[in-house]
Parts: C-alpha cells; sequence; structure tokens
C-alpha cells in the first residue's frame, strides 16, 4: 500500500508539473497579450477576457505542485510517518504510537522501484529499523538490528548470544553473551502471562525488552543449512532483526534475514501516541482514541 502510494504521488507531481511547464512555454505569453489587448480603451474585451482566463486545469496544477513536490521530496527522502499496529516491539513501541522514519539514513533510493542512488551508510547493531517484510514486500515492518552481515547470532535458552564477523584470522572474537539486567515483572501482560521487563546491553545500545517465563518455542525457527536450529549467520549485505518483546515477536528467528534493499529507514522518534483501549461494551468506534499518550512523545532508543 505504502509503495502505491509513493507511485501515486509521483505520478501526481510529474503531471502537475507537466502541466504548469507546458502552460508557462506555450499559452501563458498568448494570454498575457489577449489581456493586455482586452486592457486599451474602445476595444471590446468580452471575448478576450474570456480568453485570456486561466485554465481551471492549469489553475489547479499551480496551486497543487508546490504542495505535492514539498510532500514527495519530504516523504521520499527525508522522513516518514508510520503507526505501530502491534506490540512485538514493547515494551520500546506500543500499539498506537505514531512514529518517524529517516529514510537517508541507510541512503538514498528513488521513490517507485527503490533503487538506492546514494550511500550514506549502513545499519548499527541495536537500530530500530522499519523494512519490507521479505516474504510479503508490500508490507512494512520493524524490529530490532540484531545481527550485522557475517555475525553469527545465538538465541538459546532465551539468552542471545553474538560473535562478530573476524576482521583477520588473528582477530577473530569469541562469542558474546549480551548482558540483561532484570527490572521487573507483572508491568504488562500478554495472553493472561505476565512479562518481565529486562535492560539488554547490545554493543553501545541499551533499550528495554520483554520476556515471558519458560522455554522458547524453537519449533517454528528458520533453518539455516549448516547450522543448529536456534544459530543464525547473516549473510553479505543482510541483516538480522528481532523484536523487543521476545516471545511474541514473529521476526528473523522465524523468516531469516532481512536484505539491505528492503531497508525503509531508522525509526528516530515518537512524534505522538495514541491509547485505545476500552471496554468491550463500548459504542465509541475503536478507530476513535480514548487517550493522548504525551508522556511517550520523544525519541527511540
Amino acid at each position: 500500500m505504502a509503495n502505491y502510494f509513493s507511485i501515486f504521488l509521483v505520478a501526481l507531481t510529474v503531471t502537475s508539473g507537466l502541466i504548469w511547464l507546458v502552460d508557462s512555454l506555450m499559452f501563458a505569453s498568448k494570454r498575457r497579450e489577449r489581456m493586455a489587448i482586452a486592457n486599451v480603451p474602445g476595444v471590446a474585451t468580452t471575448a478576450l477576457e474570456q480568453d485570456a482566463q486561466l485554465p481551471w486545469l492549469v489553475d489547479t496544477a499551480q496551486q497543487i505542485f508546490p504542495v505535492i513536490a514539498f510532500v514527495m521530496v519530504l516523504r521520499s527522502f527525508l522522513y516518514e510517518p508510520f503507526q505501530i499496529p502491534s506490540g512485538s516491539m514493547m515494551p520500546t513501541l506500543l500499539v498506537g504510537d505514531f512514529i518517524l522514519v529517516e529514510k537517508f539514513t541507510y541512503g538514498l533510493k528513488d521513490p517507485v522501484m527503490r533503487n538506492k542512488f546514494f550511500d550514506v551508510g549502513k545499519p548499527e547493531r541495536g537500530d530500530v529499523v522499519v523494512f519490507k517484510f521479505p516474504p510479503a514486500p508490500n508490507l512494512d515492518y520493524i524490529k530490532r538490528v540484531v545481527g550485522l552481515p557475517g555475525d553469527t547470532v545465538i538465541y538459546r535458552n532465551k539468552q542471545l548470544q553474538i560473535k562478530s564477523v573476524c576482521d583477520t584470522a588473528e582477530n577473530c572474537a569469541p562469542f558474546q553473551t549480551i548482558d540483561l539486567k532484570f527490572k521487573s515483572r507483572g508491568e504488562a501482560y500478554q495472553q493472561f502471562a505476565p512479562l518481565e521487563k529486562y535492560t539488554e546491553y547490545l554493543g553501545v545500545v541499551s533499550h528495554q525488552i520483554y520476556r515471558t517465563q519458560g522455554r522458547a518455542n524453537s519449533s517454528r525457527y528458520y533453518s539455516q543449512p549448516g547450522t543448529q536450529s536456534d544459530e543464525w549467520i547473516v549473510p553479505e549485505g543482510q541483516y538480522f532483526v528481532m523484536g523487543d518483546n521476545r516471545d511474541n515477536s514473529e521476526d528473523g528467528r522465524y523468516w531469516g534475514f532481512v536484505p539491505e534493499a528492503n531497508l525503509v529507514g531508522k525509526a528516530v522518534a515518537i512524534w505522538i501516541s495514541f491509547e485505545f483501549d476500552r471496554v468491550p461494551s463500548s459504542w465509541v468506534p475503536g478507530w476513535i482514541p480514548t487517550d493522548v499518550r504525551f508522556k511517550r512523545v520523544g525519541s527511540i532508543k
């Protein structure tokens, strides 16, 4: 849906711009001449004034082109708003959060074919990224980058371990167990089960995650040839992502890796957050917010 809107936005911008350009080059000067003649005293002016009037199509194009062009540039190359539809990134992001995604962080892409034409940077471990879901590219997903190209990632007994790619045979770091610090239990519930809250130290990034008690269900994990069922080696040009709500997230553990070409941008801020919870008997439509969570507005860690 987002890509269809991009195509529509580009088509509308180009069409309105061409109408304005063609009119300026071919017809505007003739209208000015007719208007000048119409202003001469003693000349019958009714027909000339009608001919000199700006056609409604050209008038509309001139009015909407600057606005549409600004929106297209802003949305395609700078920032794009997204809404969080699920709890897979709790507690970092909640249902009802509206976020800004920085489009230029990982390179500039054309808004239609999404081919990169200018490289700016690469995702870093701990970044929260929006991407086109590899099994269904028409869907936008949001997760946290855990594994970089060449990394070996293990998620065993709900503990994350990462072995970074070796620079040389002599400079090859061992597996690093990602530090966790318990914070609280029962702050939130999912499927009637209390969630445990931890602070996770992922490289230079510290952030909050949720886990449930009990063993992780690894039977549905994505199976990569040559590795164990809970181990993945990130291919070149791809990334391994996970949700912060670890036991309630459909992420790279279940479907594999995110190609660099699928990246949309980096989630940088929550600009507004709405609460939609209501009692089942409420007559108010579900899309109408029940509260505004102003305290959530700010940068995303």
